[in-house]
C-alpha cells in the first residue's frame, strides 16, 4: 500500500528539490532521513520532514510498520512565485522570480 505526505509552499526552487529528492528514492525511511540530515543542501530538511509525516501516516493510518517502509518517489511539483523587481542601470528594472514548491512523498511497505 502506497501512503503519501505532501509539504506546501516551501520556498525553495523545484529544480534544486528534485535533485535532492532523486538522491533518496529506494532507500528506506530511516536510512532517508538520516542522508537528507547530512546533505548540504536547503532542500533536506523539508524532505526529511515530508518523510517523517509519511511514515507516521502509514504507522497511524495503515498500521504499517516503519522498520519496512521504503521511499518509492518524490515529486516537487512548483508552488505559487513570487515576483520582484531589482533596480538596474539608468533606471531599469530586472525581475525576480522566487519560487516555492509542493513537496509529496511517497512510501511503500516491502513486499517479504
Amino acid at each position: 500500500m502506497e501512503v503519501r505526505a505532501i509539504a506546501r509552499r516551501i520556498d525553495i526552487s523545484p529544480r534544486k528539490v528534485r535533485i535532492v529528492g532523486n538522491a533518496i528514492k529506494g532507500m528506506g525511511v530511516r536510512e532517508a532521513v538520516a542522508a537528507l540530515l547530512l546533505i548540504p543542501n536547503k532542500a533536506g530538511g523539508p524532505i526529511a520532514k515530508a518523510v517523517k509525516s509519511a511514515a507516521a501516516n502509514a504507522e497511524n493510518n495503515y498500521n504499517l510498520s516503519a522498520e519496512d517502509l521504503y521511499v518509492v518517489q518524490v515529486v516537487a511539483d512548483p508552488g505559487r512565485s513570487t515576483k520582484r523587481w531589482r533596480a538596474r542601470a539608468r533606471g531599469r528594472a530586472a525581475s525576480i522570480i522566487k519560487r516555492s514548491s509542493h513537496i509529496t512523498v511517497v512510501v511503500k511497505e516491502r513486499e517479504a
